[in-house]
């Protein structure tokens, strides 16, 4: 089952991404923005998603997304790690978030097709 080392673990392997801990859980960031952050339970995170593909994703698999009450008016979404398939899923969702926080020049670098571009699944 994938747990929250899962999540630390894909998310800093993604180019300038650092951990920093704020409102008392761990949280990732690629320059400055955050991208990703676990709650104190550790049995879900939480990450970047436009209001539009969120509703759309709770829509489609409740059991896996969903957003408390305090975020309704955020750009995230909460995904519940249990429900995930894999870390292939896992580290999609989280790629995903990265794209959204990081500066063009680095998802254009990590995702450039060729001998050393793009994500080793």
């Amino acid at each position: 089952m994938l747990d929250a080392d899962d999540v630390r673990r894909i998310a800093l392997s993604f180019p300038e991404t650092t951990e920093k801990e704020a409102w008392s859980m761990p949280t990732f960031r690629v320059a400055g923005k955050m991208f990703v952050t676990v709650p104190d339970d550790q049995t879900s995170f939480a990450v970047r998603c436009p209001k539009h593909d969120r509703v759309e994703l709770i829509a489609s698999e409740p059991e896996k997304f969903w957003v408390p009450p305090h975020e309704a008016s955020s750009h995230w979404v909460r995904v519940r790690l249990g429900a995930l398939e894999d870390k292939a899923e896992l580290y999609d969702i989280l790629l995903d978030s990265w794209k959204q926080a990081a500066p063009e020049r680095l998802v254009e670098a990590f995702t450039a097709p060729g001998p050393g571009g793009g994500p080793e699944a």
